[in-house]
């Protein structure tokens, strides 16, 4: 496709342009009337014939217009990519003062997405591990019974109970309370470094006793977890579809409900560092729609996917500039939240 003259790809982006606005297949007398193409609909009409048989193109017999290929689509976009400007368009999302809420912001980061675009809004989450403890509780419940409840950086809480032979001591909860929160706030819940820090051989055996009984609390928190998955605009998703689009909507809704395999799609291209277009999913029933994303994290390791999913024929422009705008604005969040190392 190299050797496309730059009048052949100016046409099929215009094709794109105006099927994606209007669902109807595009003739020669409309692209030149309506982009004010400086040549004549019989130019136009070689032009488009031959990028039909490159296979962008194709010819619905009831029409003698033309609608884009799979190909056709994969290809604007590849071109709508290298367009792409250096710095992101701003999201209208101000995250910043949300740094201690990660999971609020996520949410509603997927929630202005599809208010946005009118596309199913996706949102991967940073893996717990990722996250640094913010407050530790031991709560005595029972006289045997204490509630281990862990607050990390992104605002999650996770709660443990551990139950004992005998009654716990209330003053050696209180003091396994000031205890952790002094040697663990702030460490990575997936480093070596959270279990060396509950551990200090100048404590008594009955302190070190107490604490081992907890330690699986945290060591639970620092195991690989599989993220969480941020979900908005489902409800809104048939709306614009047309008829012939409804059953792709519809296949997508249902795949929704296996959150693994959406997660997959979006971790697909984790290690991309700019922003990526799939055209026609390859995973069963999904084939008639396409997947626009971008990646966010640190400098150096990514934590998290932005995406919209919605039928082939969407507003790809609006979708790349979008979710690129979302994941500068979430990569610029979690720089303030999670270290780096």
């Amino acid at each position: 496709m190299s050797g496309i003259s730059d009048r052949k790809r100016d046409i099929l982006r215009r094709v794109v342009e105006e099927h994606v606005a209007t669902g109807e297949p595009v003739g020669s007398k409309t692209l030149v009337e309506r982009s004010g193409l400086a040549v004549s609909p019989s130019t136009v009409r070689s032009e488009l014939a031959q990028l039909e048989s490159l296979g962008l193109l194709s010819h619905p017999h009831t029409s003698a217009g033309r609608i884009p290929t799979g190909a056709g689509y994969r290809f604007y976009a590849e071109e709508l990519l290298g367009r792409q400007e250096s710095r992101p368009p701003r999201f209208p999302l101000d995250l910043t003062s949300m740094k201690s809420e990660v999971e609020a912001a996520l949410q509603s980061t997927t929630e202005m997405l599809s208010e946005v675009t009118q596309l199913l809004a996706l949102v991967s989450a940073p893996g717990l591990e990722t996250a640094t403890v913010r407050h530790v509780e031991a709560l005595l419940l029972q006289p045997s019974v204490v509630m281990v409840v862990t607050i990390t950086s992104t605002g999650g809480v996770a709660k443990k109970l551990v139950t004992f032979d005998a009654p716990v001591d209330p003053g050696l909860a209180s003091w396994a309370n000031e205890y952790l929160n002094e040697r663990l706030a702030g460490v990575g819940l997936g480093t070596h470094l959270l279990r060396r820090r509950i551990d200090d051989p100048s404590l008594s055996p009955r302190e070190l006793a107490f604490l081992d009984a907890l330690r699986p609390s945290f060591l639970e928190l620092a195991a690989p977890t599989a993220q969480s998955l941020y979900v908005g605009g489902a409800a809104s998703l048939l709306d614009g579809a047309r008829a012939d689009e409804l059953q792709a909507c519809r296949s997508l809704l249902s795949v929704l409900e296996k959150r693994a395999a959406v997660l997959e799609l979006m971790t697909d291209a984790f290690d991309v560092r700019r922003p990526f277009i799939r055209v026609g999913l390859d995973h069963p029933g999904l084939h008639a729609v396409s997947l626009v994303g971008a990646t966010y994290g640190l400098p150096t390791r990514m934590l998290g996917t932005v995406g919209l999913l919605g039928p082939v024929r969407m507003d790809y422009d609006k979708a790349v500039r979008t979710v690129r705008a979302a994941a500068h604005e979430l990569s610029r969040l979690v720089e303030a939240t999670y270290d780096d190392s």
